[in-house]
């Protein structure tokens, strides 16, 4: 996909930089049309898609297949919908004689936890590329988003002793210590529902956290040795999850390893993130926000349960950072994902309006 649109690109005379991964296998891609000045516009998209495994599609993920006013193909509301409008104004972008820029920011490795933006935003950086804001066209229905939740992710081993299970006191049971670890992250998880803070702008008004991946044990006649389990936090802007974290590791230095020392010195809890991303949020009177909101023109605003690399750009590049694209989340990482082409014909004319904002 990324040479597809690099080769895009060159074909209408654009050009566009890579910058690749640490294997060279995967790139994030960038190009500016228009005026080489400061400011202008930032329009970012991943070209990544979750997978289709134990999916059943009534048509071919990998082939676009058009039925009743929509588009149905892996990828078509998250996110490819949006890329593909891109791509085709370039035409009236160029022909637009632009005065002020508009930079296409397309990154890899988004829905594995915002990973390859990085290096783009160090390159963006370093290029002193400064745009006046951004707009990130995750599928939103094309209303106006200006906050999101951040996300952490960590995978928790416990590992405990083996033995048989009639002699089960002399081993240490990992899955027991596991469970009675989930049990506190519940805890937690229930004392911000009750304690916040809240936020009454979200679907969920507080931070949550959830355990959704376990594995353990070999055997029922066997003191399991080792269990594993991961958890997530998903948090508003006021709260720090470094803080939950470290109340969650003190607690299982505290009350379980104590315990599992005492049968055995070679037990132990190891803790590895996974993913972690800042949340969104930018002032809802803003220059940005009044200025997206005109070229949608609903004066609307919301905030979304699902996350973005947008607060990356806002917090790393300092870039005021807008959501706003076609297509619905309700669609997304689901079998038969479709954008119907209303939303299609709402994010061209978006564009369009925009391209003539920058004439």
């Amino acid at each position: 996909l990324i040479a597809f649109i690099k080769n895009y690109l060159n074909i209408h005379k654009i050009k566009s930089t890579l910058v690749y991964d640490s294997s060279g296998k995967k790139a994030n891609l960038y190009a500016t049309i228009g005026s080489s000045s400061e400011g202008g516009i930032m329009l970012s998209g991943h070209t990544d898609t979750v997978p289709i495994t134990d999916q059943a599609w009534a048509y071919d993920p990998f082939h676009l297949t058009q039925k009743d006013n929509k588009l149905y193909g892996r990828g078509t509301a998250d996110m490819k919908g949006f890329l593909a409008l891109i791509l085709s104004r370039v035409p009236k972008m160029i022909s637009a004689n632009l005065s002020k820029p508009i930079h296409l920011a397309f990154s890899y490795d988004e829905e594995v936890g915002c990973i390859g933006v990085h290096r783009l935003l160090d390159f963006i950086n370093s290029n002193s590329i400064k745009p006046v804001f951004c707009i990130v066209g995750e599928p939103t229905s094309m209303e106006v988003v200006i906050g999101h939740k951040g996300k952490c992710a960590y995978q928790v081993v416990v590992k405990g002793l083996a033995c048989h299970s009639g002699q089960a006191p002399f081993g240490v049971n990992a899955v027991d210590y596991a469970a009675k670890l989930i049990s506190y992250i519940a805890e937690i998880a229930k004392e911000k529902s009750i304690k916040g803070p809240f936020d009454y702008d979200y679907e969920v008004p507080y931070s949550t956290l959830h355990t959704g991946v376990i594995s353990g044990g070999t055997i029922l006649n066997i003191v399991p040795d080792s269990c594993q389990f991961e958890f997530e936090i998903r948090h508003l802007i006021e709260d720090n999850p470094k803080e939950l974290i470290n109340k969650i590791k003190l607690y299982a230095k505290e009350n379980l390893l104590p315990n599992m020392h005492k049968v055995s010195s070679k037990t132990d809890i190891h803790f590895k993130e996974k993913v972690t991303y800042p949340g969104l949020l930018i002032d809802a009177n803003s220059e940005p926000v009044r200025y997206v909101k005109k070229l949608v023109n609903n004066e609307k605003h919301k905030k979304v349960i699902f996350g973005s690399e947008g607060g990356l750009f806002q917090e790393k590049l300092n870039l005021p950072t807008v959501v706003c694209g076609p297509g619905s989340i309700n669609q997304a990482h689901k079998a038969n994902e479709y954008i119907s082409i209303d939303q299609l014909e709402k994010g061209a004319k978006f564009l369009d309006d925009l391209i003539n904002f920058c004439r």
